[in-house]
């Protein structure tokens, strides 16, 4: 008597186990039904321990509370979500997590709720480390998560000690106020780019800074800073170099050319004196021009 094979079909609990985004299910009320085994990598709660808990206590940080009952709500509308989300693991780290949240519906109406989510920073690490551009990856209190190679190469801060630091410590006590006005403003305006001053080798150099939100939801929740060098204020910088450097040898030269007109005043005849006297005169408002007119920046 033949026997049946045993399907080889997996079933959808094995092919969601399967995949490498963490994938959480929970019901209308938050209670969680489903944890894969990347969800426990992403979170650091087994799924024993996470299957029967409200879906808050394991996976959102109190910043996020109320982006949660949004999204919720918007689920109940039948509407998914997807964007960048602040998560906490279970050793309460903040972690920038990449989320999709679908409903799960019967009869239309919602019955369970499936996310799958990523954390962000190795999401956009390798672009991050390919650009020639530094990147770093604030939280909401502005303290560096994540810093790309290129943070070393362009502006000499080793990436092990900038991680974990605020980064309005390497900027200019003067361009604070402005950077943070940065981080602040309106995240639909077409550009975000400022220009400050930040430390490097124990000296300030101009930088631009473009930032972008992480979140779908306006507010301190974590941006990204792309900071570069800023060529045009550095030739700014040179050419006022330079305006002082050839300000000051001209003025010095000029006042060698005063003293020997007086030195020749005092032993020239009364006929050669007028001309002395106005070539003097001549110095005289030259100097005060460079001082006054042509001084630098």
């Amino acid at each position: 008597m033949d026997t049946e094979a045993p399907s080889l079909r997996p079933s959808a609990e094995e092919l969601l186990a399967a995949l490498g985004h963490a994938v959480i299910a929970t019901d209308t009320k938050g209670t969680v039904l489903f944890w894969n085994g990347a969800a426990e990598r992403l979170y650091g709660w087994p799924a024993a321990e996470a299957v029967g808990r409200d879906i808050t206590e394991v996976t959102v940080p109190e910043l996020s509370r109320q982006a949660a009952g949004e999204i919720m709500t918007a689920l109940r509308e039948g509407r998914p979500w997807s964007g960048g989300f602040p998560v906490r693991n279970r050793s309460d780290e903040v972690l920038h997590a990449l989320v999709t949240d679908s409903g799960v519906y019967r009869d239309g109406e919602l019955i369970g709720i499936v996310g799958a989510s990523l954390n962000l920073g190795d999401a956009v690490r390798h672009l991050m480390e390919r650009s020639s551009d530094a990147a770093v990856l604030l939280d909401e209190r502005h303290v560096v998560s994540y810093a790309s190679p290129a943070v070393a190469n362009l502006f000499g801060w080793p990436v092990d000690e900038v991680m974990g630091t605020p980064i309005t410590d390497r900027i200019h006590p003067e361009d604070r106020e402005a950077f943070e006005e940065l981080l602040v403003a309106d995240p639909s305006s077409a550009e975000r780019v400022g220009e400050l001053r930040v430390r490097t080798d124990g000296t300030w150099s101009w930088v631009e800074v473009a930032v972008t939100d992480l979140y779908a939801q306006p507010g301190p929740q974590g941006q990204v800073c792309n900071i570069r060098r800023s060529e045009r204020l550095a030739r700014l910088e040179e050419r006022e170099r330079i305006l002082e450097a050839v300000h000051s040898e001209v003025l010095q030269d000029l006042f060698a050319a005063a003293l020997e007109l007086d030195r020749a005043l005092a032993h020239t005849t009364s006929s050669s004196a007028a001309r002395i006297h106005a070539a003097r005169d001549d110095v005289g408002r030259a100097m005060e021009t460079l001082r006054e007119v042509v001084k630098p920046f």
